[in-house]
C-alpha cells in the first residue's frame, strides 16, 4: 500500500525534475551534425545557424561533419544520442526521404526516429548543359535525346542524389532516356561539365550560377514551381513544355525521437529565428536558396510526402545504388 502511495509521488518528481531541466535548456555547448563533408551546401547551413545559438541560448553550436553512405552514418549516430537537446542533425533530402529506399541494410528509419523540427531552407535544381549537346531549350533536348536514347550522359553527384533523381523523373515525364554517370560528389560532376566530358546534369543553382553568368554553361530551365530571382530569363521546366518535374533539394533539422517539450520548443524558435535574420536571409536568397523555417507539424508532413513521391520514381525507374 505504501508503494502504490509512494509511485505517484516519484513520477510527479521525475516530471518536476525533467521540466526544471527543460528551464535550464542548455548548460552546454549543442552539437549540430552534419552526414557530409564540410564545405557543401548542408554544412554551410548548420555554420550559418551557429552565431544566433550562442546570442540566444548563450551556448555554441558546435558542427560536427560525420560523413559516409549517403548520410546514413551520420544519421545512425543522431537518432542513437540522447533526446535531451544536445545532439541535433542538419541533413538534406537524401537522408531524409531517399537513403530508406535505397539502402537495403540502413539503420535509422526517418519517419520513426527523429523529432523533426523544421525544413530550413530549399534551392530549385538547374538543368545545364556543356558544348557537347546543341540544344538551347528543353524542347530541342527533348527531341535530340528521343533520336539519340541512351547516348547523352547525365552527371549526377551520386547515385541515389537528389539530381540522380530528378534526372530519372525528367526521363520519366519527357518519355527519354539517358546514360547516368554518377560521380563522387557534386564538384567533380560540375567539372566534367566544364569539361566537356559530360553533357547534361541537373545541379543544385548555388552550385552552377558562377559557371551560368561567365558563359560556360547553358541553363536551359529551372526546377521549381516558379523562376528564380538568379536567373530571370530561364524558364521552369513546366513552362518549357516538362511538366510534373517540380523538385527543390532541401536541408532539413531533426533530434533524436523524445525531446521534452520545452527543449523542441526551444530549439526550433532559435533555428527559425537564426534563418529569418535579415542578413543571413539575404545572403542565403543571393545564393538560390529560399528560407523556408516552417513548423514541426508542416516538416512531418512533408517529409512524407517526399518518401512517398520518390519511392514511385524509383520504383518506376528500377533505381539501386550503383
Amino acid at each position: 500500500m505504501k508503494l502504490v502511495k509512494t509511485l505517484p509521488a516519484l513520477l510527479l518528481g521525475l516530471t518536476l525534475s525533467a521540466q526544471a531541466l527543460a528551464a535550464d535548456y542548455p548548460t552546454k555547448p549543442v552539437t549540430a551534425v552534419v552526414p557530409f563533408p564540410a564545405g557543401g551546401s548542408t554544412d554551410s547551413i548548420a555554420r550559418a545557424i551557429a552565431p544566433t545559438f550562442q546570442a540566444t541560448l548563450g551556448q555554441p553550436l558546435i558542427v560536427d561533419n560525420r560523413p559516409g553512405a549517403t548520410g546514413a552514418i551520420g544519421a545512425t549516430l543522431v537518432k542513437r544520442a540522447a533526446p535531451d537537446g544536445y545532439t541535433i542533425m542538419v541533413a538534406s533530402i537524401g537522408v531524409y526521404s531517399v537513403n530508406p529506399l535505397l539502402q537495403k541494410r540502413i539503420q535509422y528509419d526517418p519517419s520513426k526516429d527523429f523529432d523533426l523540427l523544421t525544413v530550413a531552407v530549399r534551392a530549385p535544381n538547374v538543368l545545364v548543359a556543356s558544348d557537347n549537346v546543341k540544344a538551347n531549350s528543353v524542347k530541342e533536348l527533348i527531341d535530340h535525346l528521343k533520336k539519340n536514347p541512351n547516348k547523352v550522359s547525365f552527371a549526377t553527384s551520386g547515385a541515389g542524389s537528389s539530381d540522380h533523381l530528378t534526372t530519372a523523373l525528367f526521363w520519366q515525364q519527357t518519355g527519354t532516356s539517358g546514360l547516368h554517370v554518377p560521380y563522387k560528389g557534386g564538384a567533380p560532376a560540375i567539372n566534367d561539365l566544364l569539361g566537356g566530358h559530360a553533357d547534361v546534369s541537373f545541379q543544385n543553382i548555388n552550385a552552377v550560377i558562377q559557371h551560368i553568368k561567365a558563359g560556360k554553361m547553358r541553363a536551359l530551365a529551372i526546377t521549381g514551381n516558379k523562376r528564380s530571382p538568379l536567373l530571370p530569363d530561364v524558364p521552369t521546366l513546366a513552362e518549357a513544355g516538362a511538366p510534373g518535374v517540380d523538385v527543390y533539394s532541401w536541408q532539413g533539422i531533426a533530434a533524436p525521437k523524445g525531446l521534452p517539450a520545452d527543449v523542441k520548443s526551444k530549439l526550433h524558435s532559435t533555428i527559425v529565428k537564426a534563418l529569418n535574420e535579415p542578413a543571413l536571409k539575404s545572403n542565403l536568397e543571393a545564393q538560390g536558396f529560399e528560407v523556408v523555417a516552417n513548423s514541426p507539424e508542416e516538416f512531418t508532413k512533408f517529409q512524407a510526402e517526399e518518401l512517398a513521391r520518390w519511392r514511385v520514381v524509383i520504383e518506376k525507374g528500377n533505381i539501386g545504388l550503383e
